[in-house]
């Protein structure tokens, strides 16, 4: 990535991280003490991911509208990239260090139908700005 794409980007991926982040820790704990003591995690997982993608998308929208140095597809993949990495980091600390959970019960949980929801979720809130750069008919 050139030099004078990387601060936009980075802070772009930052401050998209951090929103979506939010959002998730607050419905995340709607669903953990809410949701689980209703029905199984699967549902409760399938119940909060839909709202989560849209959150994303609505976040990256308006993170990268009007945005020329955000324009370029290369540059919205790399806002993904780094939130992602942000996403994955934050969420091993706050699993390890504040829910006392270890490293490879946090890790194996992705091997379970509600984790692996959960990662594809993950993994779509990164191409979040990507597609939405691709699938748009716009000029910068």
């Amino acid at each position: 990535m050139p030099t004078a794409l990387y601060r936009p980007v980075l802070r772009a991926a930052i401050f998209y991280f951090a929103t979506v982040f939010f959002c998730g820790f607050v419905l995340g704990s709607l669903r953990i003490f809410v949701l689980l003591p209703l029905m199984d995690e699967l549902w409760a997982v399938c119940l909060e991911l839909p709202i989560m993608l849209t959150l994303s998308w609505l976040i990256a929208r308006h993170l990268t509208r009007n945005r020329k140095d955000l324009y370029p597809a290369a540059a919205r993949l790399w806002m993904g990239i780094w939130a992602f990495g942000l996403l994955m980091v934050a969420e091993y600390v706050l699993a390890t260090s504040l829910m006392g959970a270890a490293p490879s019960s946090y890790f194996g949980h992705w091997a379970t139908a509600a984790g692996a929801i959960g990662l594809a979720g993950q993994i779509a809130f990164a191409l979040i700005p990507f597609v939405q750069r691709i699938t748009r008919r716009e000029t910068p």
